[in-house]
């Protein structure tokens, strides 16, 4: 009987290889965790914790099951047909209707935290736990094509992508709690998120369109905003403080 080997535990390659693919595949799913943080939000609380661990399983799920069909994912990149000479292909259209798919909800949430009815109260349409599942399951399946086709050109092993996709769903887990509890303290930071969401259904849509615009400089947009807006955070505390010890 041959054993098992275990030369890959002393492999750098690889665990260089996991550790940056993990690093990427976490980065690449903030723009998630932020969706299915503010479409939680809408439930009841007893029932957001449990539609963000189901949205974020989802999530696990979609991507290993992509990633087990790797031929069929390069696939999708070719063009399946073309218009005056525009080659479009299943990634285009599934990146597009995202696209479209996050600016719609992204304006229609903008729109509900700014109307307010004549009691002063937001005018909010209740949403079923099923509904909200459903809109993850949907968007899930867009960032989860563009986290797995970033994965399938970075390595080579299956086991090391699989394994970095794991992690980084972990580590959403863990960080999706705080953040909807934060997002949800400050208006303004839900604001914030809402406007990214904008800026990444534009971006899905430029990529279906074949204008492809570098990430990083959308990552450091919202870097910068986040600072500033952390920096606002704590004015307004000091201030807070301030007036009540005067």
């Amino acid at each position: 009987m041959t054993m098992m080997s275990f030369d890959w535990v002393f492999n750098v390659e690889i665990w260089a290889s996991l550790l940056t693919l993990s690093a990427l595949e976490i980065v690449l799913g903030i723009d998630n965790i932020i969706f299915i943080s503010i479409m939680a939000g809408k439930l009841p609380p007893h029932q957001r914790a449990k539609a963000r661990q189901v949205g974020l399983a989802l999530a696990l799920i979609t991507r290993i099951l992509l990633l087990s069909t790797i031929a069929w994912i390069a696939g999708l990149k070719e063009p399946f047909m073309t218009i005056y000479g525009f080659g479009l292909s299943w990634r285009d259209v599934i990146l597009f209707g995202g696209g479209l798919f996050l600016v719609y909800k992204g304006t229609n949430e903008i729109y509900t935290m700014i109307e307010v009815d004549e009691e002063g109260h937001r005018n909010v349409k209740a949403s079923s736990f099923t509904s909200i599942v459903i809109q993850i399951m949907f968007i899930d399946i867009v960032f989860s094509l563009d986290s797995v086709i970033t994965a399938v050109g970075m390595s080579n092993h299956l086991p090391v992508m699989i394994a970095a996709v794991i992690i980084a769903v972990i580590a959403m887990l863990f960080a999706s709690g705080p953040l909807s509890a934060f997002v949800d303290r400050h208006p303004s930071v839900k604001m914030l998120a809402l406007a990214f969401l904008l800026l990444v259904g534009v971006l899905l849509i430029a990529d279906g369109l074949h204008f492809h615009f570098p990430r990083e400089y959308l990552y450091f947009a919202m870097a910068f905003s986040v600072m500033v807006e952390g920096l606002n955070l704590f004015h307004n505390k000091r201030k807070s403080r301030r007036k009540k010890v005067e």
